[in-house]
């Protein structure tokens, strides 16, 4: 016969039948007095649970809260049976206790014997939903937005009309929406060069338009009518020459074909200097550091030093192969730059003036501008370079050359405009040409870019401005501009447009720094005031009768 297995003892339940109350337990109870008074009774000795009775403490007083219990309410105990209307009603009574919810019964799964018991809370009861977005069916998406129309049903429809046709808005329309992004510019340089000549002043962002076809800064005002303007009758409009020379003495060179004039600034007065011979032109004119002399080139290779004050020629020094587009002086060195590229160091102390020949272009020398100290020297050609020269002659022996510190080729057209900064040394600024139209800050140190700016069109000159820190270019097509910029920002700070008829290809900066003298093709000499140099004061006191002068006619320097 087999015996039913049991269940063990940590899985069985409790039993929820209730003990009977039997005839010892009834007696138990009826031997159980509960008087408030203490009783001594003796130790049980039977019952190893039970020690022996201490002393008994003091009898204290019942208080006065006790119950007084009666017979019937010991026979009501001692039956087992509250009825109501006892004692019991004086009591609390906790009638209801917590139940716990009913389980929810869970569907068996199958599952392999390798799969554990604890696994069967599997896909079916895990959730996958993020806990911090909230996932929306389709259907509650729509209807959110139905609820966000602009014409809901509850609305009038006169009144959402009135409303969309107040602020522009069209009917089913969000008011803030995702677009497409718009198309990206063209990459064409030379097209987007020509939207930017094409748009107006008033259209260019950080500019001022004045009737004067001009552009100024709102902290700068610069005057945008010349001062002063002179006829020079036969002005050769070439990019590759340098006419125009103002030196340390006030007096103002220009050469117009074959004749040198000069204009002396304090008297207004104007002398003819020489001719070049026959057959030939000048083709670049340059002052000494002092004022006294000042150097010719011309178109067949020769260089002329004339004496200012007496008006008299004192050498010619030949040699070149072509004209001579630019000269530069250092102390008693007068520096020339070739048609074939190179340059020629010219000592006017002694007979046999070539003292050095630089080799670093291959095309026409066309900038040339030693630095203040003496001790660099920089050149731009035809060929797009620029090229930085130790200007330390050393032991000069006949056929010596020089080799160049620096070559930059960054430039993509013909570099004429070359100038040195003068209150940092070390500042190189060079301009190219059309079809580069952009200026370079060099470290002539490092030989470092530092700088760029593109300009709308070519440069033909640049020139630091000797009491801010500022850089003035000129420009040729299709603006024939007069351009100022701030430094280091390069921000520019204004703008003359159209400062001639035609490329404003000359220029050169007055001994106080603060007049710039332009020429250009259109036979004009103008003179601007751009800054204000250390005379402001006096300059200021003048300028109604130089202002006079200039509107009553143009004056011709020949």
């Amino acid at each position: 016969m087999t015996s039913i297995p049991k269940t063990p003892s940590r899985y069985r339940s409790r039993s929820d039948a209730k003990t009977p109350l039997t005839p010892s337990i009834i007696s138990a109870f009826n031997s159980i007095s509960i008087s408030p008074q203490k009783r001594s009774h003796p130790a049980d000795l039977s019952n190893p649970f039970i020690t022996k009775s201490r002393a008994t403490s003091p009898v204290k007083r019942a208080t006065g809260g006790g119950i007084t219990v009666s017979d019937s309410f010991q026979r009501q105990a001692g039956g087992g049976v509250i009825r109501k209307g006892g004692i019991e009603t004086r009591l609390d009574v906790v009638s209801r206790d917590y139940l716990p919810p009913a389980s929810q019964p869970r569907p068996e799964l199958k599952r392999s014997r390798s799969t554990p018991a604890t696994r069967e809370r599997t896909q079916s009861t895990s959730d996958n939903r993020d806990r911090f977005i909230t996932t929306r069916e389709a259907d509650d998406v729509a209807a959110t937005l139905e609820l966000m129309s602009l014409n809901p049903k509850t609305a009038s429809p006169g009144h959402t009309a009135r409303l969309a046709a107040a602020t522009g808005v069209p009917l089913n329309r969000r008011v803030l929406a995702y677009h497409e992004a718009p198309p990206t510019s063209s990459s064409d340089s030379t097209l987007s060069q020509q939207r930017e000549l094409a748009r107006p002043l008033y259209g260019r962002p950080g500019e001022l338009p004045s009737s004067t076809n001009s552009t100024t800064n709102k902290s700068r005002r610069i005057p945008t009518q010349p001062e002063r303007v002179l006829d020079a009758p036969g002005m050769v409009d070439d990019f590759y020459l340098n006419l125009v020379s103002w030196s340390v003495l006030n007096v103002v060179a220009v050469a117009l074909a074959e004749s040198t004039y000069v204009w002396r600034a304090d008297t207004g007065t104007v002398s003819h200097l020489g001719e070049a011979p026959e057959g030939t032109y000048v083709s670049s004119v340059d002052f000494s550091n002092d004022g006294a002399y000042l150097g010719v080139g011309l178109g067949t290779g020769e260089v002329e030093l004339w004496d200012i004050e007496a008006g008299q020629k004192l050498r010619t020094m030949g040699g070149h192969q072509g004209q001579i587009a630019v000269l530069s002086w250092n102390a008693h060195i007068l520096s020339s730059g070739c048609g074939d590229g190179s340059i020629w160091h010219h000592d006017v102390r002694v007979p046999r003036h070539k003292v050095m020949e630089l080799l670093g272009h291959t095309g026409e020398v066309c900038g040339l501008k030693w630095r203040g100290d003496g001790e660099l020297l920089a050149s731009g050609g035809n060929d797009n370079v620029v090229n930085i020269w130790d200007g330390r002659v050393g032991d000069v022996t006949e056929g010596a050359r020089g080799q160049a510190k620096w070559t930059k080729r960054n430039h993509t057209a013909a570099v004429k405009a070359i100038a040195w900064c003068p209150w940092q040394s070390s500042l190189l600024a060079s301009g190219g040409g059309t079809n580069d139209a952009t200026v370079h800050i060099w470290n002539s140190g490092t030989g470092a870019r530092l700088h760029s700016l593109k300009t709308p069109s070519q440069v033909t000159s640049i020139i630091w401005s000797p009491h801010k820190k500022e850089i003035l270019t000129t420009h040729g097509y299709p603006t024939n501009a007069i351009m100022v910029h701030a430094y280091p920002s390069l921000e520019r700070i204004a703008e003359i447009r159209d400062a001639h008829d035609s490329r404003v290809l000359y220029t050169a900066v007055g001994p106080a720094g603060d007049v710039v003298c332009t020429g250009a093709g259109d036979e004009n000499l103008k003179f601007w005031r751009i800054w204000e140099g250390v005379g402001a004061k006096k300059k200021k006191e003048g300028k109604e009768r130089s202002n006079s002068t200039t509107r009553s006619g143009i004056l011709s320097i020949r």
